[in-house]
């Protein structure tokens, strides 16, 4: 649970874009998580692409090959800000690429502890990887592999790093996160980490299974436009993807459905994008799917209705509880459930036509019998017992509703 700064970072809007991601952005944004979120669990402050690149997007590292932050965007260096973020109660993460860039091949750097140096562990003939194609294949048959990504694992634990992304992972990119998930464990310290892409290919699914906590199961939410995100570009493709990753996701290696646009529909600085039926719609969905609940926007920014929404204990429990979810229908009007470890059983309906529509939901469907106590979560209201079914009234287009039975 915390905030990822790509979805600023991303957009087109002409306050924000690569960069803004600074030191004095990155504090900011931990002050509001501190005021707004923290107390409900939201502790992640995840620094995504760029926090080691210059105003042109040229990556820094140091002589052997290690990242390390720009010093116009950090002048006082990752540790520096680590210590701040951990003063908040917080956590801090960083942003990395599979393969190894070719900035850091043509430097030749010597890697720490070995006798190689960095065009040692690469595939030869020389061959591009990830999915953007923009890195060299590295031959992990090559015991300096390992040694090379064991050394910037330290050097991140050094500075008191929590979390780690690694993008543009292919099936072809397996062994990169095996290789972090072994520098990780050898570090001396605990760190999440995430495979990336947009998205995942689910070739690659059971491969990663071992290696990563979580791995991203659909295409970036946001829609490289003024604002965060939009319905179309690109909330509800959540709804066609994860489907396709139910049946290999699990606990410890959760779906990562993206950012949510939660953040900002009513003050100064870049908007959500989603109106607020949508935006009750992604938490709801994220938390049925059990997804880290990364909030994307300006966190200094965040308004009273996204910090109801995001705080809400009883949404917030069906997300932490950690049980991946079943769909029970398809289509424009959709039922999904899953079992808490209270025994109670949590009901999601989500209208994702245009119209306004009921939803029904027979306890036939739901494998249930009997009278049965229901809970509106998003309301924190009981609605009394049902006998056999129940039907969700007038949900309005993009809405949804989460309830449970006991």
């Amino acid at each position: 649970m915390g905030w990822s700064s790509w979805s600023v970072q991303s957009s087109s809007n002409p306050a924000y874009g690569t960069k803004w991601l600074t030191e004095a952005n990155v504090k900011s944004a931990a002050d509001s998580m501190a005021k707004n979120l923290r107390g409900s669990g939201y502790t992640n402050i995840n620094l995504d692409a760029g926090w080691n690149a210059n105003w042109n997007w040229e990556f820094r590292t140091d002589a052997n090959g290690i990242p390390e932050a720009d010093p116009e965007r950090f002048p006082n260096g990752i540790a520096s800000l680590a210590r701040y973020v951990h003063s908040k109660g917080l956590k801090l993460g960083l942003y990395g690429g599979a393969g190894l860039q070719t900035a850091i091949y043509d430097k030749n750097a010597p890697i720490l502890g070995t006798n190689c140096t960095t065009q040692d562990i690469t595939v030869y003939p020389l061959v591009k990887t990830n999915m953007w194609g923009g890195d060299w294949k590295i031959d992990f048959t090559k015991p300096c592999a390992q040694a090379y990504f064991n050394s910037i694992a330290k050097r991140f634990a050094s500075w008191g790093v929590d979390f780690l992304k690694v993008d543009g992972v292919l099936k072809e990119n397996i062994p990169d996160i095996e290789a972090w998930s072994k520098a990780i464990d050898q570090s001396g310290r605990k760190m999440w980490l995430t495979a990336s892409a947009w998205p995942i290919p689910r070739d690659a699914g059971e491969g990663l299974q071992p290696w990563a906590n979580s791995v991203r199961v659909n295409t970036d939410v946001e829609c490289y436009c003024n604002t965060v995100s939009t319905w179309t570009s690109s909330v509800d493709n959540r709804w066609e993807d994860l489907p396709n990753w139910l049946d290999v996701v699990r606990p410890n290696y959760w779906p990562d459905l993206d950012s949510m646009p939660i953040n900002n529909n009513s003050g100064v600085g870049i908007q959500d994008g989603i109106n607020e039926i949508e935006r009750q719609s992604v938490m709801t969905f994220w938390s049925m799917a059990s997804s880290p609940l990364y909030v994307g926007g300006d966190l200094a920014n965040i308004d009273a209705r996204a910090v109801a929404i995001l705080t809400n204990r009883e949404v917030i429990a069906v997300d932490q509880a950690g049980v991946i979810p079943t769909r029970v229908t398809d289509g424009t009007l959709q039922i999904w459930k899953k079992r808490l470890p209270s025994g109670k059983l949590a009901v999601a309906v989500y209208n994702l036509g245009s119209e306004t529509a009921d939803i029904p939901v027979s306890w036939q469907q739901l494998g249930v019998h009997g009278n049965r106590q229901l809970r509106d979560l998003v309301a924190q209201q009981n609605l009394g017992k049902f006998n056999k079914s129940w039907t969700a009234k007038a949900v309005p287009a993009h809405g949804s509703r989460l309830i449970t039975l006991s």
